[in-house]
């Protein structure tokens, strides 16, 4: 292995049962001397496959939300600069190249432009690219503690892009699917108990919309057969995330209600 030549930024990852793509973030990850791996009771080969990798520190910690479990990661890091990276993201050559160029400022957080796949696919339509912030100085900054839809905290610092990209591959088959939404979903309904209102038709308007605006509006169809999955299920993601509400919510009045 060749020595690593990015030795003032951390690499922070959180991980659950990420055999299938974890390999190939940390293949990208071999500048780095510092890799933090926050393993949330991984119960495939995750653990392992970390483990071979001499600049990787494994961590083993509960999940608590993506917010407050990203900055948990952090904590472990050694140095202030954080990187954060989910663990189906891929660096590219040319953005780690620019990286090394980079002098980080302490009043910037930086950007990176995402590219997303279903499998081996780039979809480009129902998902596109995105631009996510995800480099800043933990001494200045952190994530949200939101358990879902969490992001660094921007007041009073600008973002500036490093060019290059982060491939991203979040689905590696139709189960990854249905595991997925049901994670999200649930954790949006916890979040949310008590502070927004849903019900039934909320749900089910939301559900259709939802793969309105992904299979339609934003021409995934254009995407052939992934694109109906992905639209689908976006769908059944909104659906259930404000029926899960709407439970929550009913559960919560029911409780308040034998208090008095």
């Amino acid at each position: 292995m060749t020595e690593n030549r990015i030795k003032n930024i951390s690499c922070a990852i959180i991980a659950k049962d990420a055999e299938s793509t974890i390999d190939m973030v940390l293949k990208s990850l071999r500048e780095f001397d510092d890799v933090v791996v926050y393993s949330n009771n991984s119960t495939d080969k995750t653990d392992t496959i970390a483990k071979s990798y001499a600049n990787v520190n494994l961590i083993q910690g509960d999940f608590k939300g993506f917010g407050p479990t990203k900055n948990s990661a952090a904590a472990f890091a050694k140095h202030d600069w954080i990187l954060s990276l989910d663990a189906d993201e891929v660096l590219s050559d040319e953005f780690v190249e620019n990286l090394q160029k980079e002098t980080l400022d302490e009043n910037l957080i930086y950007s990176i432009l995402r590219t997303n796949y279903y499998k081996e696919t780039e979809i480009k339509h129902c998902w596109g690219n995105d631009v996510i912030v995800r480099l800043y100085n933990k001494k200045r900054t952190s994530f949200t503690d939101k358990k879902v839809h969490e992001k660094i905290i921007e007041k009073g610092l600008q973002i500036t892009p490093i060019d290059g990209v982060i491939k991203h591959y979040p689905y590696a088959s139709i189960t990854d699917f249905i595991i997925k939404l049901d994670r999200y979903s649930t954790m949006y309904a916890h979040d949310n108990v008590g502070k927004k209102r849903s019900s039934p038709l909320k749900a089910t308007l939301n559900g259709l919309f939802s793969f309105f605006k992904t299979y339609i509006l934003k021409r995934g169809f254009l995407d052939g057969y992934a694109g109906l999955v992905i639209a689908f299920s976006h769908m059944a993601t909104n659906f259930y995330k404000y029926i899960k509400l709407y439970e929550l919510n009913k559960e919560k009045v029911k409780s308040y209600s034998k208090q008095i």
